[in-house]
């Protein structure tokens, strides 16, 4: 059988490798030249955060260690305010657990090789998908055309292969876009701490910087859309008021700023996300969410992993096994696309706030307290594969429980009170 995956990038190389590893015939289609080449196109990218869901997806095909040796993990957030310390605020709750800081091009270069290398997969660059006919398994290319048995959309948010397919598509766009800045080593060293995520929280924007191998700091402006090119004319001045630390850090701010586009951020949700149970669509294709959770590549990593085990339940019949990764994945990220939103505000206005580290030491508190008991959304989320539509459900459910423990735990009180007080009389 023949399958042809449209889009080399994270979610279809992976896809790619499981596939391969099947027995099927895999050709990977890619509009980019090889990136892996000198010069090629190189899409905007913001640094990924590797954990345990795309760990473990890349562990059961013996990529973890390869991808890990080039990955920074990062055990906690680093908040910078407009003046007074810097705050370090720990992920877990005994301080050992991390998120992974890797380069997406890296990666996706390393998913490019592993694909490359198995048996049975091909890999075509230059193609760009112009038509689809989903009743005969036709691809056009602005090369040609192919055939394949099976046709899987991996083409990211922008899916093409998504515009072929007679579906209901809803895209939320964020008022708010994301642009990059480098933030070079210094003397060949960091010039901040690389243990940890970096965060400018400014309430109605943020932004945040992550570590590289190279010992440079990928940093990354979340904005409202209009104030990238209000800012530009004042864009020192207005960093030595908003970011007054990042002025020394970014030697060529005035030239980077201008220079570095302005990238669009959104919500994709769509159905169905197959037809026929021969064309579908894989990881942002079909539910592409907001980066702020670190989930993106992790989620489309997950829908890999979900695939497989779908097309061996199955016993490869993909009629049956495309329909049944809708089923159970659809939950899932609808989930963490509401969960990512969230931790957009979490990120840019809470974590500044005297009231959620209050918040956050108790949670880690009721960890130590009630271990594997209470575990908070965020350790959920990224140090468990737990499904996360079950995320949701869990931390709803303590959050039920401790306001009826702190409830019985007032009325105690007041209980006691009154009886004390009919005491002194």
């Amino acid at each position: 059988m023949h399958v042809a995956v449209v889009g080399a990038g994270l979610t279809g190389c992976l896809l790619a490798c499981y596939l391969a590893r099947r027995g099927y015939e895999v050709t990977l289609y890619e509009r980019r030249p090889d990136p892996r080449q000198g010069g090629a196109e190189r899409g905007r990218s913001i640094n990924l955060a590797i954990s345990a869901r795309g760990r473990d997806a890349l562990r059961r095909i013996g990529l973890e260690e390869k991808v890990m040796a080039g990955a920074l993990p990062m055990r906690g957030r680093m908040i910078h305010p407009v003046d007074g310390p810097l705050d370090f605020q720990s992920y877990s709750h005994d301080g050992t657990a991390a998120i992974n800081s890797i380069s997406r091009a890296a990666l996706n270069d390393t998913l490019l090789d592993a694909a490359e290398a198995a048996s049975g997969v091909k890999i075509l660059f230059g193609h760009r998908l112009t038509g689809l006919d989903p009743e005969t398994g036709e691809l056009t290319f602005d090369t040609g055309t192919a055939k394949a048995d099976v046709i899987l959309g991996a083409d990211g948010a922008a899916s093409v292969v998504r515009g072929h397919i007679k579906l209901d598509e809803h895209v939320d766009l964020l008022d708010h876009g994301y642009k990059e800045l480098t933030i070079p080593a210094v003397d060949g060293e960091f010039a901040l701490d690389p243990g940890a995520l970096h965060i400018w929280p400014r309430g109605d924007s943020m932004m945040i910087a992550l570590p590289n191998p190279d010992r440079t700091f990928t940093c990354t402006l979340f904005w409202p859309k209009r104030a990238f090119a209000e800012v530009e004319p004042v864009v020192v001045e207005h960093f030595r008021a908003v970011y007054p630390d990042v002025i020394p850090l970014v030697p060529d701010l005035a030239e980077a700023y201008p220079r570095n586009p302005v990238g669009t951020l959104g919500t994709v949700r769509c159905t169905p996300w197959q037809r026929g149970g021969r064309v579908a669509l894989i990881g942002d294709a079909a539910h592409a969410i907001v980066p702020f959770y670190g989930q993106g590549a992790n989620c489309g990593f997950e829908d890999v992993v979900e695939l497989d085990r779908c097309l061996e339940e199955t016993g490869g019949d993909w009629a049956r096994a495309l329909p049944l990764l809708e089923e159970r994945r659809r939950p899932n990220t609808d989930a963490i696309a509401a969960m990512a939103l969230n931790n957009f505000v979490e990120m840019r206005d809470k974590v500044a706030s005297p009231v959620f580290r209050a918040v956050r030491t108790l949670e880690h508190r009721l960890e130590d307290l009630l271990p594997g008991v209470y575990v908070s959304e965020y350790e959920l989320v990224s140090f468990s594969t737990l499904p996360y539509a079950r995320v949701r459900r869990r931390v709803r459910w303590q959050r039920r429980a401790l306001a009826g423990a702190a409830a019985l735990l007032l009325t105690g009180i007041a209980a006691s009170l009154a009886t004390a007080r009919r005491r002194a009389r």
